[in-house]
């Protein structure tokens, strides 16, 4: 054993996963190798051990967080990490997390302040709200505003935004989860206002209006837009709570997209309360943020689970940054969501074009072709962004390097469709073009070794 894990190639794993980590594995493949022998199999050599070694430490760790590089053409993919940061943001927000910081701290004063008050105020100018709260995400945020606001009364809620979020979580579940009575009106793609209007009775606490961000329903369709259901909230004094789910300060129709309601389009449309995701369309971190009247956001600040949700100092500080890019109108240029919902097509074709020729130059079967990005992350459903895509050919076998990528260091992650890997440039961040032709090329070279 001992002689094993002194191998350089076992060595350079302990420095990644830690020895205490990978002898278990190693003893389990010698284990292995041991019955093999006394089933009268022939022992195999060192370097043979060593090859199982790495390739079981591997698959078994392959959730150790790494980088990636994303060649899918989905701009906020879930399962990448939705919203990256870049460059800009870290280094904003990198002094104020790597020391101590004024936290929950008034300098002026020289006693305890309040946690997140400049960022909740950045929230509350943006959002044209009168208040602002954080938490650690937005499934948290409607939780804890249905607890606060309808435990053991009712929420109205229309049939057709029933949704289901990421991780098989739905807004009824939740709904359950926080006390509040689930009261279903109208149908999948049919609710009118007289729908909302027979249902609400002595014992109804709020309207709840959910954007069908996820999904979307065409053809025979009618809804109950927010002016609407705030006339009517008003009328019975309740309150009017939209959750947005994904959240946009941007008009995503200036980039080729359809019109996704803005938050301080819903606050001034009359929605006293406002929910949406940080890490989406805002292309902060993780969190949930409400918006809204500061009657209802103090009740909530008040309820002992808000302290079970709220966030800590990285979140607040990375979004600070991000706020302040869109105070300072810098957002388009300087998030990379933004970037990458904004590039052209014809930027995407040079790009393109440029990575295609370099890759032919060092023997790489690959050709261009016109495709589509996606938005992703639970945001704008169906609509697309037309894009340029890196179209290689494998002549053995598209799935071996296919994998071979995805397991390369950082990680490569394409779309294999008819025989062939493409990538899409739009979601791959400029300074990765280098690297990422390196790992193609050794990828290509050594696609018929087993891994």
């Amino acid at each position: 054993m001992e002689k094993l894990l002194e191998q350089e190639e076992l060595e350079l794993l302990s420095h990644q996963y830690s020895r205490k980590m990978i002898t278990p594995l190693v003893r389990i493949i010698l284990e292995e190798e041991r019955k093999n022998i006394t089933r009268g199999a022939a022992p195999s050599s060192r370097q043979e051990i060593i090859k199982k070694s790495i390739s079981f430490i591997e698959k078994e760790y392959q959730s150790f967080i790494r980088p990636v590089i994303n060649g899918t053409g989905v701009i906020l993919h879930t399962n990448l990490g939705r919203a990256i940061m870049g460059e800009k943001l870290i280094k904003d927000a990198i002094d104020s997390f790597k020391g101590f910081s004024n936290l929950e701290y008034d300098l002026f004063q020289g006693k305890r302040g309040k946690r997140g008050d400049f960022v909740e105020r950045m929230l509350a100018v943006f959002s044209q709200a009168e208040n602002a709260l954080i938490l650690n995400n937005n499934a948290a945020a409607v939780f804890l505003i249905l607890k606060t606001l309808a435990e053991g009364k009712e929420v109205i809620i229309s049939r057709g935004e029933l949704v289901q979020i990421g991780g098989g979580f739905r807004i009824p579940d939740i709904l359950k989860e926080s006390g509040a009575i689930l009261h279903e009106v109208g149908t999948t793609n049919q609710t009118n206002l007289n729908d909302y209007q027979g249902a609400i009775n002595e014992n109804t606490a709020l309207l709840l209006k959910v954007h069908q961000s996820n999904f979307s329903i065409d053809g025979f369709t009618t809804s109950v837009n927010v002016k609407e259901l705030k006339t009517l909230a008003k009328k019975y004094h309740l309150p009017l709570v939209v959750d947005l789910g994904s959240g946009t300060f941007l008009p995503t129709e200036e980039f080729h997209l359809q019109h996704e309601p803005m938050v301080q389009e819903i606050i001034r449309g009359g929605a006293d309360i406002v929910c949406f995701s940080a890490d989406k369309l805002l292309g902060g971190p993780q969190g949930g943020i409400i918006c809204g009247k500061k009657e209802y956001l103090t009740r909530i600040r008040k309820d002992p689970m808000y302290r079970t949700f709220r966030v800590g100092k990285i979140t607040l500080t990375i979004l600070q940054s991000t706020l302040l890019f869109y105070l300072q109108g810098r957002a388009q240029v300087s998030l990379p969501v933004w970037k990458m919902i904004s590039m052209s097509y014809k930027d995407i074709s040079r790009r393109c074009n440029s990575l295609a020729g370099k890759l032919k130059k060092r023997g790489v079967s690959v050709s261009c072709q016109d495709g589509i990005s996606v938005v992703g992350g639970g945001s704008l459903p169906g609509k697309t962004l037309p894009t340029r895509l890196l179209c290689i050919e494998s002549k053995r076998n598209i799935e071996a390097l296919d994998q071979r990528l995805r397991l390369s260091a950082p990680a490569v992650l394409g779309r294999v469709k008819d025989g062939y890997l493409f990538l899409d440039p739009r979601t791959i961040e400029p300074e990765h073009d280098k690297k990422l032709i390196e790992l193609i090329c050794s990828a290509y070279q050594n696609q018929d070794e087993v891994i």
